[in-house]
């Protein structure tokens, strides 16, 4: 962990664009709320394919606009053109966006072919390309690994790629176990990887949902963990007072291992978010 103790810490907050103009507004309160703990930026989630694009776009620009946070929209390349992915990219440049999140993404519903981007390390190189130094560019990383990962070797090495095509730092997946995150910076070091590597922190709040999310990307939920929410059933009081226990220590060890800092992923909900930057001093 020695390469991430040399980094400044920063936090970040996560949204997904909003479905409709009601949710747009409740989103705007939310990130009101978020915004007064002063992170570094607020990211924003991109459909693969054109699923969210456009309310991407307009919740990036009313980011970087009125929050007096930086925004960092997703970039997501599958199902995308080199022409399409440079016009964004100039849309946000000229809006005064300095910061990306570079993603591969996943295929849309129907969707069989990938587009002109096939992975993520080489829109990492086609922004570098495009635009120079002028955005700070994160890429994903993935702890427990890549669900359609080889081996945890070779998603090492495509994590190497993408760092090595230009990107600046990362962010990871969510997890649970920390000894995750720690062996994978670990092998970081090893393959000679010292830009910084910010945890992605989940907080729980309904059981149902987590297990599906973490059953799609690869998140894996402790055992322990997993039962106890099951004994809760219906109990979303209980359910959401355990997750925070646990997430809270989670987030402890991690800065107290020398993490970079955290990157919450809110789901558009400001008090778990509120509370367990609370419970960890960080005001």
């Amino acid at each position: 962990m020695e390469s991430q103790r040399q980094h400044p810490r920063t936090f970040s907050f996560e949204f997904f664009p909003p479905r409709s103009d009601q949710g747009a507004e409740k989103l705007r309160i939310e990130r009101e709320k978020l915004a007064a703990l002063k992170p570094r930026f607020f990211s924003v989630t991109f459909g693969a394919g054109g699923s969210t694009q456009e309310r991407t776009l307009e919740t990036v620009l009313e980011i970087q606009r009125e929050s007096g946070i930086e925004a960092a929209p997703h970039l997501s390349c599958i199902g995308s053109t080199r022409e399409k992915i440079a016009a964004i990219l100039k849309t946000y440049q000229e809006a005064g966006v300095r910061h990306i999140v570079a993603l591969r993404g996943d295929l849309p519903s129907g969707v069989h072919e990938p587009g002109e981007f096939r992975y993520a390390n080489e829109l990492v190189h086609f922004i570098r390309e495009t635009t120079g130094d002028h955005f700070h560019i994160e890429v994903a990383a993935y702890p427990e690994f890549h669900p359609q990962a080889v081996n945890a070797f070779q998603d090492l090495k495509h994590f190497r790629n993408k760092m090595r095509a230009g990107a600046d730092s990362a962010i990871t997946q969510y997890f649970f176990n920390p000894d995750s995150y720690l062996w994978f910076v670990d092998n970081c070091e090893k393959l000679g990887i010292d830009a910084p590597i910010v945890p992605g922190i989940m907080p729980i709040n309904n059981f149902i949902q987590l297990a599906r999310f973490s059953d799609a990307c690869g998140a894996e939920i402790p055992r322990w963990i997993r039962q106890r929410l099951q004994a809760y059933g219906e109990d979303l009081d209980a359910i959401r007072d355990f997750g925070i226990d646990v997430v809270t220590a989670l987030c402890d060890r991690l800065l107290g291992e020398g993490a970079p800092g955290l990157h919450f992923y809110t789901m558009n909900k400001a008090e778990p978010t509120l509370t367990l930057w609370k419970n960890l001093g960080l005001a």
